[in-house]
């Protein structure tokens, strides 16, 4: 589908890889991995033709279509869900037209025995096919199914996409793009927004539906349950290997030692070759040895050792001016859009030094209570920001408010002062944009690039209440690491918003859950908090707040909260497998229900009435799905008894 041969991409005279060569098939599902910086999201840009490479070919058939989600984008904030979200449909109503143009021609003219006329029918028939494979009379119940699928609720469908964080925004924005069914994803950080829901439908949705897909995710889980091939770029090479990203992780390690293993050979024999020549130099009898080893040692190809990342971010909050005693107080704090009501009688009061965390499924309102917090939109209620406080802000779109017109260091010398602008290279570097990095512009880094940019600039004035809202996205791991034990040092306040559970262990000390239109205070770390609300994991409380707690339940001293935690991840999973078995089985209804009205159709014609394979076809169609539809039942009466 799509061929790349000899690809090299260099910014500033320096190769980001060289030579690649490689073909993107029907059904691979491809993980895109290398360190950050190694040109991943460069990569996909270059295969959907919106960045060209330095040299090299990028072969893509004329019929292909390809779909692309890049980290950031820019969002419409005049419309509706429903109607952004259709936009994915426009060149099927340009189809529609298009065929009724057709109809009405036909039907106009007279010239039956005309080779004009008999062409037209054969265009018409053709477009008409095109069309009914395609589904688009059943566009407005994928493009529900596909939303549902995303996390929105139906009720939602008709709001103004101005009423939804960024997140959101980017999910219409994927849905748009998985409804256009293109020949070739290209999905980079796909699930940097998504909650565990949304990512097991998406995961389903990439297995079953897609042709072929090319993904950048720091998500492990995500990538090896979809991948079946992972191309890594690495010491300048894209290394292709036909395994999933889990068995390309036992390969990579095997393939290293093996490289280090020939390199250690290569070097002590290159130091024989040279101690050889130094000691026969000059002497005439060893003049003809002596040229061979030269000529042999001018020809060896040094042999390249996979590059492991052990650059890390070195990450320290300045020190802070001492604040009141209670930096945020909320007292019946209620925002609404409209008459949806976002939360209602907020009353939160957090102390000096303390690391809260703000959690809760997307859309309950998190990032709104944080700019509630900053002034940024009104609200009704009494809000007070206490005496002293200088707050720093890291935003989920922070890194796309950065200039791309600028360079790394032309973005932090703009807003330096003082004596910080004679340390601005020093703190580069410990952001790991040290020497030629430095001279890059902003609109080539990659995300995870862009957030340690955005996080300089938040560290170059002392503040006392940080808030930070999903600070994590577009981070690796290491640097998850090094932000979080930089939050913990810190000195003054902090509020994090975030569904990672494993960033928040050991940095909070109380947690605010939303949900329901509330905010409910929970003491105790996030962990503390898993246990009280009997779940595993963040991602899990829109289906716990669905379910009333039972005061009489909830404090029984006998039972062991494992096995709570064991009865209810083996309830999740039989619920999750009866919902797959369900759309499964519906998919396969509306295939052949589809294929059965293509069949009416062409029955319908005169000519095509004794046709004995389409009868046959027709009839042995309409029994499957006789049986399909009892087996349905049967599921939806099993999913019924779970819920």
């Amino acid at each position: 589908m799509i061929s790349v041969e000899g690809l090299c991409v260099e910014f500033s005279a320096k190769p980001l890889f060289t030579n690649a060569s490689f073909v993107v098939n029907d059904r691979d599902r491809i993980a895109l991995v290398g360190k950050n910086g190694a040109g991943k999201s460069t990569l996909l840009k270059i295969l959907c033709g919106m960045q060209s490479p330095t040299s090299g070919v990028v072969s893509i058939p004329g019929e292909t279509t390809i779909g692309y989600l890049p980290q950031v984008m820019n969002l419409q904030d005049d419309t509706t869900v429903r109607e952004e979200t259709q936009k994915a449909f426009s060149h099927v109503h340009e189809m529609k037209a298009h065929i009724d143009r057709m109809n009405q021609q036909l039907a106009e003219r007279t010239d039956y025995e005309s080779d004009d006329y008999l062409a037209l029918v054969e265009q018409f028939t053709q477009e008409h096919e095109r069309y009914m494979m395609m589904g688009a009379d059943n566009y407005e119940a994928e493009l529900e199914r596909t939303l549902v699928g995303l996390g929105f609720l139906r009720t939602d469908f008709e709001r103004p996409t101005s009423e939804f964080s960024g997140g959101w925004r980017m999910r219409i924005e994927l849905a748009k793009i998985l409804l256009q069914k293109p020949d070739v994803l290209l999905l980079d950080e796909p699930t940097n927004h998504l909650d565990i829901e949304s990512i097991q439908w998406l995961e389903q949705f990439l297995a079953q539906s897609a042709k072929a897909v090319v993904l950048v995710s720091h998500d492990r889980a995500f990538i090896n349950h979809v991948s079946n091939r992972t191309l890594e770029i690495s010491c300048g090479h894209i290394i292709d290997y036909k395994v999933k990203y889990d068995e390309y992780v036992v390969l990579r390690k095997e393939r290293r030692e093996q490289q280090l293993r020939a390199y250690e050979n290569q070097q002590k024999e290159i130091a024989d070759m040279r101690q050889f020549i130094e000691r026969f130099r000059y002497q005439a009898t060893k003049a003809v040895q002596v040229q061979q080893k030269i000529k042999q040692l001018e020809k060896i190809v040094p042999i390249e050792v996979d590059e492991v990342d052990h650059a890390a971010m070195h990450l320290k909050f300045p020190p802070c001016l001492r604040s009141g005693d209670y930096p945020v107080i909320c007292e019946d704090v209620r925002k609404a859009y409209g008459e949806h009501t976002v939360f209602a009688q907020v009353n939160m009061t957090i102390k000096r030094g303390e690391k809260v965390a703000f959690v809760g499924k997307n859309g309950e309102g998190k990032s709104t209570l944080v700019k509630c917090i900053m002034g940024e939109i009104p609200f009704d209620g009494n809000l007070r920001i206490g005496h002293n406080i200088q707050i720093g802000y890291f935003a989920q779109n922070q890194a796309q408010l950065l200039d791309e017109s600028l360079t790394v260091y032309q973005t932090i010398d703009y807003v330096a002062k003082g004596d910080v602008r004679l340390r601005i290279n020093d703190i580069l570097g410990a952001f790991m944009f040290g020497g030629e990095a430095s001279d890059k512009k902003v609109k080539v880094l990659s995300g995870g690039e862009r957030s340690r940019l955005a996080m300089i600039r938040l560290l170059l004035e002392p503040v006392n209440l940080l808030i930070l809202d999903e600070p994590t996205n577009h981070l690796d791991m290491p640097s998850k690491d090094v932000l979080k034990e930089a939050i913990k040092a810190f000195d003054g306040t902090a509020i994090i918003v975030s569904h990672d559970r494993e960033f928040l262990d050991g940095l909070v000390t109380k947690v605010y859950e939303f949900g329901d239109g509330k905010v409910r205070e929970h003491l105790g770390g996030i962990y503390d908090f898993l246990e009280a609300k009997h779940i595993s994991e963040l991602n899990e409380l829109q289906s716990s707040m669905s379910i009333p707690s039972n005061p009489d339940t909830q404090n029984i001293p006998n039972t062991p909260k494992s096995q709570n935690y064991a009865e209810r991840k083996e309830q999740q999973k039989r619920l999750r497998k009866a919902e797959r078995a369900v759309e499964e089985s519906e998919r396969k209804i509306n295939e052949m229900e589809r294929r059965i009205k293509e069949l009416d159709n062409l029955l319908m014609v005169p000519e095509n009435a004794s046709n004995m394979e389409l009868v046959t076809e027709y009839t042995s169609i309409k029994k499957l799905l006789d049986e399909e539809m009892g087996r349905w039942e049967k599921l939806s009466e099993e999913l019924e008894q779970l819920i």
